[in-house]
């Protein structure tokens, strides 16, 4: 059977133990193949080939719900639910998402992204369905072994253990998330997959039947337990090992870099490396400057969620193993952790996405803000994120940040700012201080310069015009450099870099209201609530009434696809913001 005939998942039904060993090896050279053009999370996907084909033998999708917990391994499920075909397209603007979208497919019972979330939605839907008088669908939450460490998951786990829900967990164990697995629940799994004891395992004391752990790669016998754990009812449990990466023998050797390698030799799995002349990315220099810093304040420590490599963290981890904490994915626990460090006179910075930021927002607010504990936040990975697509944009930051007495917020708009202010900010002492900064590379080759110690809460007139102001937050700088460069008359064009989000440079307020007829404001962030927002709430308070144009992430989730289609989209690349500031122009008078 060629993998091109499978329409629907109920055709593996049909397969011999064959045909279906056969659909492994298929599905496995089809996912390497687009994702060696196209990028993609390879490794968790190639681990989960024999689970997801013995799951669609075994139950009826969509009848029955799988829930894939937060969707790396999910391209296999995508290939055996009619989507097959359009599989070029995954992780493509207008094209199949990298993660189970409801909308993209009746076999996508729950959209997922983030981790941790699958055991609360099966639990909710299997709940929903028992009350509307239908308890046979079971409900299969696929979990890591990273993710069921998270805090959601195990909220999730006490209150499943006193219900009937006829709730499926897989605990699908390969030792990593993105990089290996942390923690004691980590060292928990490996000694139970080494050691065969008959005493009351975790699980079980939650009132959760447990079965396993079992080869993950078995498929057979795979679809033996599954059949066998389909005949009952109520909560359970299936722990099965894999292996991240497997059928790419360097995906297996190098699982950390495999995870998403960027595009590859599918025959041989070399990755192919990207020249980018000699830039380097902003996550290499946090990390290298990070590393400079330790070396005189013994007071700074790093923490990150689970985010070593992603966030360039590798040498400081090498370097500082006793400073340097990884606490899994566990962002709630990070930033409490990070303000009991700073509680005792420590200096913590918190490496974290901004989509995982959103994450820990009570902590924040009650640990961290409301005490006035000096955590430094470096939030990566801030704006538009590309392929990833709207469950990884940086976009809600600015926003939801603002809004919390007592904190600072920064965008640099350079590497060079950016490098400094992590050196400025270990002398504040005033309170959390968030510093944002996208992914990718810098846009100068020449950043490992001295520290130096920037001006506090003061921003910069880099352009003086006669007529209208442009404010820029963050690395949109330099688009709007190229955009004023390119107008008919960039005379009439002043242009400020904000810096400060939080606090407002007033001085510098004035100076953009008080002088110019117009003003724009641009952000790589939301408009409701964003910068915009503060800039227009202050010309407000302060009598000003000139119009403030605002140029920014609009009110909709924006699809996953290059970076430069996505800018596009929302009208945030060179051209775009030229035309519009033509336009403005336009009207001056």
């Amino acid at each position: 059977m060629r993998l091109e005939k499978i329409t629907e998942p109920a055709i593996l039904k049909q397969l011999s133990s064959k045909d279906r060993a056969h659909l492994c090896v298929q599905i496995r050279e089809r996912i390497i193949a687009v994702v060696a053009q196209n990028e993609g999370h390879l490794g968790a996907s190639l681990g989960t080939v024999e689970l997801t084909v013995a799951l669609h033998t075994v139950f009826n999708s969509p009848q029955d719900k799988i829930i894939w917990d937060v969707g790396h391994q999910a391209y296999g499920h995508k290939l055996l639910t009619g989507r097959n075909s359009a599989f070029e397209t995954n992780r493509q603007w207008e094209g199949l998402s990298g993660f189970p979208v409801r909308s993209e497919s009746p076999h996508d019972s729950f959209g997922t992204g983030h981790a941790g979330t699958s055991l609360s939605a099966a639990l909710g839907m299997a709940l929903a369905s028992g009350l509307q008088g239908d308890s046979s669908p079971c409900y299969i939450a696929v979990i890591g072994d990273a993710s069921i460490a998270t805090g959601m998951a195990f909220e999730a786990l006490n209150h499943l253990g006193i219900t009937q829900a006829n709730v499926l967990v897989i605990l699908n164990d390969n030792a990593h998330s993105i990089d290996s697995s942390v923690g004691a629940l980590n060292a928990y799994f490996e000694k139970i997959k080494k050691e065969t004891t008959t005493e009351t395992n975790l699980f079980q004391a939650l009132n959760i039947p447990y079965s396993g752990p079992i080869d993950g790669h078995n498929l057979e016998l795979l679809i033996h337990e599954l059949k066998s754990l389909s005949k009952s009812q109520g909560p359970r449990i299936l722990h099965i090992v894999t292996t991240k990466g497997k059928g790419l023998a360097e995906a297996e050797k190098d699982q950390v870099r495999y995870h998403a390698p960027g595009r590859f030799d599918p025959h041989t799995g070399k990755i192919n490396r990207i020249v980018q002349g000699n830039s380097a990315k902003y996550q290499q220099v946090v990390g290298e400057s990070l590393v400079e810093l330790a070396k005189t304040n013994k007071k700074l420590i790093a923490i990150t969620p689970a985010m070593v490599t992603g966030s360039g963290l590798s040498d400081f981890f090498t370097q500082y193993p006793e400073r340097a904490f990884d606490v899994g994915i566990a962002e709630q626990h990070a930033l409490t952790l990070a303000a009991g460090f700073a509680a005792e006179g420590m200096l913590p910075y918190c490496f974290i996405y901004s989509t995982f930021l959103q994450r820990g927002y009570d902590q924040l607010i009650h640990d961290i803000a409301l005490q006035e504990l000096p955590v430094v936040f470096c939030i990566d990975r801030a704006g538009l994120v590309g392929h990833d697509g709207p469950t990884h944009h940086g976009v809600f930051d600015i926003a939801f940040l603002r809004a919390i007495p007592n904190m600072t917020l920064i965008a640099p708009s350079d590497v060079e700012q950016l490098r400094h202010f992590l050196y400025t900010v270990q002398d504040t002492r005033i309170g959390p201080v968030a510093l944002r900064y996208p992914r990718g590379y810098v846009h100068r080759n020449d950043w490992k310069k001295p520290f130096q110690k920037l001006p506090w809460g003061k921003g910069k007139q880099l352009k003086k015009g006669s007529l209208l102001a442009l404010v820029s937050i963050g690395t949109l700088k330099h688009t709007c450099q190229k955009a004023i460069e390119e107008l008919s008359d960039p005379d009439v064009w002043s242009h400020f870099d904000l810096i400060f989000i939080k606090p407002l440079d007033t001085a510098l307020l004035h100076l953009v209201f008080g002088e110019h007829k117009q003003v724009v404001v641009i952000e790589e962030g939301v408009r409701q609530g964003g910068a915009a927002s503060a800039l227009m709430e202050w010309a407000q308070e302060n009598n000003y009434l000139c119009p403030i144009h605002s140029i920014g992430i609009s009110d909709h989730f924006i699809s996953q696809g290059k970076t430069e289609i996505q800018l596009e989209d929302q009208g945030l690349n060179v051209e775009q913001v030229r035309n519009r500031l033509e336009q403005i122009a336009s009207k001056k008078l």
